[in-house]
């Protein structure tokens, strides 16, 4: 009897343990803080204890991230809010998932020998954001109405290759997202411009989202449930423990004290809110406004896109 339960406890030691399931993500700018969350989530077993691998792609943007979504290339995406409305007006095969960003983190910048110091002397000048149909082209969009000037915006992608733009005279005003730009700032080389939050409109809607299709709804449902809430938890805990920080810096290849000024004073954890896209009617209006759709989105259509999983 004795032989027969150690070769049956064997059997169950070496037999298959069940197998997490993988999801593909695309992510635009690795660094940041808001896009590193789910990295940071993985390093730290989150996604692991719900069932769930993540294979992450970062990109330039949302222009590259949408387009990998919409080709079935991954599961999730980051996209900005508006180009949503606009992809789902047009047929596109796009549902919201979870909020991601509410306000806007993202900052503009001049060389320090730039004549440049603010948005009103943008008029004429070249000014740049990620992709087209980013959170950061609405920002730019934005600021540029507010401040009652024409400029020309200019798709430069991720921050690094807009530094460079800007350091060469190419571009005149780049774009940047904490930490990046922020050890250059501090030394002088660069001058704040504007910053996202300076359109209060923009401070409560829900500027960037992640978006996933019906085909991996039907197909991914569960495993789409358990990574949004182990993105929840992940939140919670990337605000609460130090560790978090310390693995953000690692990852961001950023000193610790700047880790802790991107995450407290740049994303305070208000502005990410996964459970929610705020300021819907607002950014219909900008939707309109800004030409991404002809006409607002119906309460049913919004009903149709909007499939964040209950908490």
């Amino acid at each position: 009897m004795k032989t027969l339960l150690a070769a049956l406890l064997a059997v169950c030691v070496a037999g298959p343990a069940w197998a997490n399931d993988t999801l593909k993500l695309a992510l635009g700018q690795r660094g940041n803080w808001d896009t590193g969350i789910e990295e940071l989530g993985q390093q730290a077993g989150i996604f692991a204890k719900h069932g769930v691998t993540l294979d992450i792609l970062y990109t330039k943007g949302a222009a590259e991230s949408r387009q990998a979504v919409i080709s079935g290339s991954v599961d999730v995406g980051l996209d900005g809010t508006l180009s949503v409305f606009a992809t789902f007006a047009k047929g596109g095969p796009v549902r919201i998932l979870a909020g991601q960003m509410t306000g806007g983190a993202d900052y503009w910048y001049v060389r320090a020998d730039s004549p440049i110091r603010s948005m009103k002397d943008a008029a004429g000048r070249s000014i740049a954001f990620s992709t087209q149909g980013a959170s950061t082209n609405v920002e730019v969009l934005a600021l540029l109405q507010q401040a009652g000037v024409a400029a020309h915006a200019v798709p430069t992608g991720d921050p690094a290759g807009t530094l460079v733009q800007v350091m060469t005279g190419q571009i005149d005003i780049g774009w940047s997202a904490p930490p990046f730009g922020l050890q250059d700032m501090a030394a002088g080389t660069l001058r704040l411009v504007a910053h996202g939050i300076d359109v209060p409109a923009l401070r409560d809607q829900t500027i960037r989202v992640l978006i996933t299709t019906p085909d991996a709804l039907a197909n991914k449902a569960d495993a789409l449930r358990r990574f949004v809430v182990a993105y929840r938890e992940t939140i919670d805990w990337a605000y609460a423990h130090d560790a978090a920080l310390r693995a953000y810096a690692a990852f961001a290849q950023v000193p610790e004290d700047v880790a802790r000024r991107t995450r407290d004073e740049f994303f305070p954890k208000p502005m990410l809110q996964p459970d929610a896209v705020r300021g819907i009617p607002a950014m219909q209006l900008d939707a309109v406004s800004f030409k991404y759709i002809k006409q607002e989105l119906s309460p049913a259509q919004l009903q149709a896109l909007i499939r964040i999983p209950a908490k």
